[in-house]
This record gives C-alpha cells, sequence and structure tokens, in this order.
C-alpha cells in the first residue's frame, strides 16, 4: 500500500468517529460543528416519576406501631419543651424587679412654666404673642401664663372688669386666635386674673374681698369657656381665706371630667415660710403655687432646708427666682456663668420651674422704678439673638445666644429623664454658698446636681456622701456643665469634687440594681 492509499483510510476511520471522540479544529470546533467541551446526553423515552405515595399507602404505614410510637414521643416532647418556657417566663417575670409606679403627671408638670407678664415689653400685644409661638415652642415649654390683660386702673376697684382686654394689649378675637395656635403645639395658656395689678395691694381692701373674688369666679367661667386652659392669681393668702374660694376652685377644677384635659388654678405666695407653703397647698387645694423662698433664702443650708420640707409636694411646686415677684432671673444671677447656674438650678429640682419672659437668654433688667409713680419699666425682650450684631449690642447678643442653648438642652434633658422630671430628692451637702442634691426614679439614670453660686477665688470641696440608705458610686460622669473646666462626658471623683465660685454640674450616673 503506497503512501496515498494510507492518508485516504485515515480520513475515513476519522469520519467514522462520534464526534466526541474526533479531534478539534482550529476554532475550538469538532468537525461535526459541536463546540469544545460539549457533551450529548442521551434520555430514555420511558422517564419514571416519583409521585410519593398514595393515600391509601400512607394510611397503611401511619397505622404501623413504629410511627405511632414516634408521633408521642413528638408530641410528648412538644409539651415539655412548651411547658418548660413557660415556667423559664413565669421565673424571670417574678425574679425581675417591680418596675415603681409612675406618679400622676399633669400638663404642667411636664415642662417649664413661661409667664408673660408685661405683653408689650413682650411682643406689643396678643398678636405678638402668637407671632412668637415658635421660638417659645422651641424652649420646650409646655404652658403659657399671660397677663393680667384686663381693664382696670390702679387701686380703683369701680373701673375692674376682669372680662375685658385692655385695647393697647389686643382684642378678644386676638385671644382667640393666640389659644388655637398655642393648642396646635401642644402649649397650655393660663391667664392671670389678679385683680389691682395695676396698684398694691392686688385684692384692693380685704372689706371686699367678697365681692371681688365673685367677680374673679365669674371672669373665670368666662374665660375658662372661651378655652383657656386655667387661671393663676397672686397673693393665695389672702384668695384662699375668703368664703366665695370654695366656688372659684370648683369653676375652674370641678368642670372636668375624666376625659377632658384638666383646668389649673395657680396660685402666688410671698413672705411666708416653707412649713406656711406647704400647708397653704393642701388647705387651699390649688394645683401649683409659687413662691419667693429660693430669691429670700439665699444661702445653701436654707434653700436645702427648705427643699427638704416640700420635696414631698413637688408635683404642687413651682419653683422660680424672681418669677413670684415677676422680676427676671438676671436680677438675682448678675453673671452669666450665675444665670447658666441657676438655670441649671431650678430645672433639677423636684417641682416645676417657673421663668419670667427674658430668662432663657438672661435678659438683662436694669431699668430702675420711676420714682414719681412707683412703677416699674418692664425690659424689652431681645429677638433673633442668633443674629450677628453690629451695634454695640453684639457682646450681649453673643451671650443671649449662648445662654439660650444652654436654656433648650436642660429643658430638653428634663423632659426625657424620669428622675429630673418626677424622680425622688436627696439632699447630698450644703454651705453658706452652695448645694448638692440627688434625684433618682427606679431603675432610670441618676443625677447629681452641685452648684456654687459664691463670688470668692477660692474653691469649695463638696464632700458627696450616701444619705438615707441611697448609695452613690465613687465617681460619676458629666452631663453638663457651666463651663469647659469640666467636659461632658468625663469623670469626676464624688468623694473629691471640687467647684469655683460660680460653677455648677449636672452629674449622671447609672442604675445598678
Amino acid at each position: 500500500m503506497n503512501k496515498d492509499t494510507e492518508i485516504d483510510m485515515k480520513e475515513v476511520e476519522l469520519n467514522e468517529l462520534d464526534p466526541e471522540k474526533q479531534p478539534m479544529t482550529g476554532d475550538g470546533q469538532a468537525p461535526g460543528g459541536e463546540k469544545n467541551g460539549s457533551v450529548k446526553l442521551k434520555v430514555p423515552d420511558d422517564e419514571v416519576t416519583f409521585t410519593g405515595l398514595s393515600k391509601e399507602e400512607l394510611m397503611k404505614v401511619a397505622g404501623t406501631p413504629g410511627w405511632v410510637r414516634t408521633r408521642w414521643v413528638l408530641l410528648v416532647l412538644f409539651w415539655l419543651g412548651w411547658i418548660g418556657m413557660l415556667a423559664g417566663a413565669i421565673v424571670i417575670i417574678v425574679q425581675a424587679p417591680r418596675c415603681k409606679a409612675i406618679p400622676e403627671m399633669n400638663w404642667w408638670n411636664e415642662g417649664p412654666v413661661y409667664q408673660i407678664t408685661d405683653l408689650e415689653a413682650f411682643s406689643g400685644g396678643l398678636k405678638g404673642v402668637e407671632e412668637k409661638l415658635d421660638d417659645i415652642n422651641q424652649l420646650k415649654v409646655k404652658s403659657l401664663v399671660i397677663g393680667p390683660l384686663h381693664t382696670v386702673q390702679a387701686n380703683q376697684m369701680t373701673g375692674l372688669n376682669l372680662q375685658e382686654i385692655s385695647a393697647e394689649l389686643g382684642k378678644a378675637e386676638d385671644l382667640d386666635s393666640l389659644l388655637k395656635a398655642a393648642h396646635k403645639k401642644g402649649i397650655s395658656v393660663v391667664l392671670d386674673l389678679t385683680p389691682n395689678y395695676k396698684g398694691n395691694p392686688v385684692w384692693f381692701d380685704k372689706t371686699d374681698l367678697t365681692e371681688i373674688m365673685e367677680k374673679v369666679k365669674t371672669a373665670a367661667e368666662f374665660w375658662l369657656s372661651k378655652g383657656v386652659d386655667g387661671i393663676k392669681i397672686s397673693d393665695l393668702g389672702i384668695a384662699s381665706i375668703s368664703p366665695e374660694w370654695a366656688k372659684l376652685r370648683m369653676a375652674v377644677q370641678g368642670n372636668g371630667t375624666d376625659d377632658t384635659k384638666k383646668r389649673a388654678l395657680m396660685g402666688v405666695v410671698n413672705n411666708i415660710s416653707a412649713n406656711e407653703v406647704s400647708q397653704l397647698v393642701n388647705v387651699s387645694g390649688v394645683d401649683l403655687i409659687l413662691s419667693d423662698l429660693l430669691s429670700r433664702n439665699t444661702k445653701g443650708k436654707e434653700r436645702i432646708e427648705v427643699l427638704k420640707t416640700l420635696h414631698s409636694e413637688q408635683r404642687k411646686i413651682g419653683w422660680g427666682l424672681g418669677a413670684a415677684q415677676k422680676d427676671h432671673l438676671s436680677k438675682q444671677a448678675t453673671t452669666w456663668g450665675l444665670i447658666r447656674l441657676y438655670q441649671l438650678l431650678l430645672f433639677t429640682l423636684p417641682g416645676t420651674p417657673v421663668f419670667t419672659y427674658g430668662d432663657e437668654i438672661g435678659l438683662q433688667a436694669n431699668q430702675m422704678s420711676s420714682k414719681a409713680n412707683q412703677t416699674r419699666e418692664a425690659p424689652k425682650m431681645v429677638w433673633n439673638v442668633e443674629k450677628e450684631e453690629t451695634d454695640g449690642a453684639k457682646s450681649n447678643h453673643t451671650e443671649y445666644a449662648e445662654i439660650r442653648k444652654w436654656f433648650r438642652s436642660l429643658s430638653d434633658l428634663r423632659g426625657k429623664e424620669r428622675s429630673l422630671l418626677h424622680g425622688d430628692y436627696y439632699s447630698l451637702y450644703s454651705s453658706a454658698k452652695s448645694l448638692s442634691f440627688l434625684r433618682v426614679w427606679d431603675q432610670s439614670e441618676r443625677y447629681i446636681t452641685a452648684v456654687n453660686w459664691g463670688d470668692g477665688l477660692e474653691e469649695l470641696k463638696l464632700s458627696l456622701e450616701p444619705t438615707e440608705g441611697v448609695e452613690l458610686p465613687e465617681t460619676a460622669k458629666v452631663k453638663l456643665s457651666t463651663d469647659q473646666e469640666f467636659e461632658v462626658d468625663s469623670t469626676v471623683n464624688l468623694k473629691d469634687l471640687k467647684l469655683k465660685a460660680g460653677q455648677a454640674l449636672l452629674l449622671q450616673f447609672p442604675y445598678t440594681g
């Protein structure tokens, strides 16, 4: 066989091979056109599909002794596991510490009370107050006390009309509009009905007290029907001895039901002791009483004694520094640092903080009383404190903005923390110019307030020791500080806490069981 014949025989053999066994061509395909790596599988024409057991077959299997025992074992295991989990949950619930019942809180306890004693100085009248509601709302204010608004001539009872708004302050429809706008923002409005607010005494002559109280009761019913949420009066000690006092209480407090919003009766007292305030709270039945106790008692030990006497009545006590006398905080706090200090103190006391308009920025009340008529000129409220000022008040505006920011942080914290909102109170330390106390609620974070309002240069050591069975940790975290010496979130030693004059701290430590 020659060479050409051998080549032809090889080509025939290759053509007879299966495509899978033929060599690849240069383009990666077998001669038959199949690509490299492809495999052809032959599937039988008669494929068998598994359809499971029929009902009859299943019933035969299910009835066998082996499957019956298996089902019973699984059923018993299921119920044993369920009962075990139930028993474990009961043990956890029983052994877990019980949560303390939250005391009844009313809207006048939930946030600071903000009183606008002079509408003209604040915003020019009722319309101006409505325009400033957004600014007020940012302060987390829950109740607004406005007025007095009614018409009266100083010391002239014949000109008293408690149901008529003074023309320079606005109209009845302006008050209606203000009430609707405030309620939309969750702010309650209390109207001050102190009769002789332009003169002295506020109840005119005691011989006419019954007649005046009757007018106040009638006016209270009138304004409450218009949507006002409460009534405030001054010199509660005088008003509460009137035979008409019970009728006024009924007019304000007695018309609500469990399904309606409560209305508040607020009173102001001056120049009485803490024990007398406590007695008056119970005898008069007022919802909130504001006194001048902190303003008159300027020493730490005196203030601590006041707090010890009244802390159990905290849901009916309002705390202010100047608010009871319609003064501004700046009259008590003569420096920017002291304004911050007293704001911190008021927001952490066991009770409701009460501020006069402008206290949130430390408004400087430098106007002097007029010697001619002995009337006091109210300071004009300052707005847009965040704006850059180009006049001589630039430095004041900077401080106003910083203090307002500080005020907002305190108000926000009090509204969130149960220990500050309605927690128990424990005295820790006091001296001539300083004090410290602890606020505790159930399993919530604990807070310690420590303030030194002295004016010297010497540091004061506050020895904070456990009291009345309440244990203190060795250290606590700085939550808020009036200056930069104590950084927020830094740690301080409670047994060696030193504060300079004008410094104040709010310390925090966790519940540990």
